[in-house]
């Protein structure tokens, strides 16, 4: 059975942003990785730790077991001023999971399918 780490932000705790939206999408994509096989870990980030207690704890999970993938979420690269932070996830995931293959998604709904798009490219290469 896969394992799926899936990092993103934590929308609870974004400010001015209301998170019931994505947090359905978050429990859609849980589901549908379960009913696909896949275990998942989902690992959500504290907009208030992004002062390098987040990256702490990213290097933390990422050294708790091996994954077959790593899904990096949408709010993380596409939000406003999060490029630092993005190439920081990115370069974290490559340098303590450098076997599993690098998702990422267009929303937390979708995120199963680009989760087996990447798996396939990994089985691929």
């Amino acid at each position: 059975m896969p394992t799926i780490l899936a990092i993103g932000f934590d929308p609870h705790t974004i400010p001015g942003f209301d998170p019931a939206p994505v947090a359905a999408g978050i429990e859609q994509g849980s589901k549908a990785f379960a009913e696909l096989g896949l275990t998942e870990d989902l690992f959500l980030i504290d907009f208030e730790e992004l002062d390098g207690r987040a990256q702490a704890k990213l290097v933390e999970k990422l050294g708790s077991r091996q994954y077959d993938a790593v899904l990096i979420g949408g709010g993380i690269r596409k939000g406003p001023g999060l490029l630092e932070l993005f190439q920081t996830v990115v370069n974290l995931v490559h340098w303590h999971q450098p076997d599993a293959a690098i998702a990422f998604n267009e929303s937390p709904s979708d995120s199963p399918d680009w989760v087996l798009k990447a798996l396939e490219q990994k089985r691929k290469s």
